[in-house]
């Protein structure tokens, strides 16, 4: 029998934060207020620092801040000819909880409700000391800094409904271990630099052993005990390095790899070596001055050591990549909101699951997908967006078949609160 939601530890460990905020509130007295703490919006800001660049409620002389975001949208998919009709979704509702325990030592936990609470996950819990700006320690449960998106994933902050497919379906976004490493940053004229390393907990043999029946990435996500318990006993290790100009945007050059299986297990040889997996991802981030165009996109290339006595169907190789363009068209005061927007978006998405040719017949392997995304979205503010999109993608199998084509209208909503 399936437990319900309300009877599950994470469900009543947020209930009781959230009743003892609320307790907090009616104890304060007259004099104190809710404020809302901004999102620090300097020059120096890169993806590195998306974890805390949210906007939260705060209570006068308290030190805890909350904040969210929701998502929810409406879709209707039509495929080779053929629909399920019209549907509604809850993607998504999101707490952020932050305290600052002493000047340099501070916290932040990200919570997600997926699905109308189907699935809880803590994403982010971490405690962050500052020695120095260009040294931070951070242990808890990390986002591995792998491209950009994983880090800078929140709802509000895109203009399309769905996330990118290189992202979600080659990366296992949103992608978060228990784990421990640094960070840090410097800047000098219109220059930042920035860092992180972290070793953490990772991989395990899920990303061959899945019911999608490829490699897959994005399956270790069903093992909820990477948070306790390392599958193959060796660290996992990200790093990145970002470039930033105030005047030019943000490159970001990120590293992931370790072993994913045990070749020991209760005094046993399972398997005759250790197998890795390596990921290398390249982001990058800029805005036209004179047109206010904003681009932004991330490619990632993944290398698996397949078993041999695996099928072809099972790839080596993966790579996909994600572009959006996004181009503001009025930008005023509109129905009442001083800070209103309409902006015209486009995104291309395409993933190769696997890539090389067959052995047999050295014809190319397919497995792979190209989507396009027209969006149109208006902005009350820049913390809530309305978007309208229309996604058209072409699936081939892997015996390169004629592609499977599917069209998606999604109309939605995203905001922070």
């Amino acid at each position: 029998m399936k437990t319900s939601i309300f009877y599950s530890p994470n469900y009543l460990i947020i209930t009781l934060i959230l009743f003892t905020l609320s307790g907090n509130l009616i104890a304060q007295n007259e004099d104190d207020i809710l404020k809302r703490t901004k999102s620090d919006t300097t020059d120096t800001q890169l993806n590195m620092d998306a974890v805390y660049n949210r906007p939260a409620l705060t209570i006068n002389k308290a030190p805890v801040s909350i904040g969210g975001y929701l998502e929810a949208n409406s879709i209707y998919a039509v495929e080779d000819g053929l629909t399920e009709g019209l549907s509604f979704q809850a993607r998504r509702l999101t707490l952020f909880l932050s305290a600052s325990i002493n000047k340099r030592i501070k916290f932040l936990t990200e919570v997600e409700f997926e699905e109308g609470g189907k699935e809880i996950a803590i994403e982010f819990a971490a405690m962050d000391i500052s020695f120095d700006p260009l040294l931070n320690l951070r242990g808890g449960i990390i986002l591995n800094p792998i491209g950009a998106f994983n880090q800078n994933h929140d709802g509000p902050k895109w203009e399309f409904v769905e996330r990118p497919d290189v992202a979600v379906k080659l990366l296992p976004v949103t992608f978060s271990n228990a784990g421990f490493g640094m960070y840090g940053k410097t800047n000098t004229g219109d220059w930042i630099i920035g860092y992180e390393a972290y070793l953490s907990n990772g991989f395990d043999n899920s990303i061959i052993n899945n019911s999608k029946d490829r490699t897959s990435l994005s399956s270790v996500k069903e093992n909820e005990e990477r948070f306790e318990e390392n599958f193959s006993g060796d660290p996992l290790i990200t790093t990145k390095l970002a470039i930033g100009n105030r005047n030019i945007g943000e490159v970001g050059f990120s590293y992931m790899g370790g072993t994913y299986n045990r070749v020991m297990e209760d005094g046993l040889q399972i398997d005759e070596k250790n197998r890795r997996v390596d990921v290398l991802a390249i982001d990058l981030s800029t805005t036209i001055e004179s047109t206010g165009t904003y681009i932004v996109g991330e490619g990632a290339y993944v290398w698996v050591d397949v078993p041999k006595t695996f099928t072809q169907q099972f790839g080596d190789k993966q790579a996909g990549f994600f572009l959006d363009v996004v181009q503001p068209v009025l930008q005023k005061k509109m129905f009442g909101w001083e800070n209103a927007s309409l902006n015209v978006s486009a995104r291309t998405d395409y993933v190769d699951f696997n890539i090389g040719n067959f052995t047999q017949t050295n014809t190319n392997i397919g497995d792979d997908l190209i989507a396009v995304t027209p969006s149109i979205s208006f902005r009350p503010s820049p913390a809530t967006v309305l978007r309208l999109n229309y996604r058209y993608q072409w699936q081939k199998d892997i015996l390169n078949n004629p592609a499977t084509k599917t069209a998606t209208w999604y109309l939605g909503f995203s905001t922070y609160f």
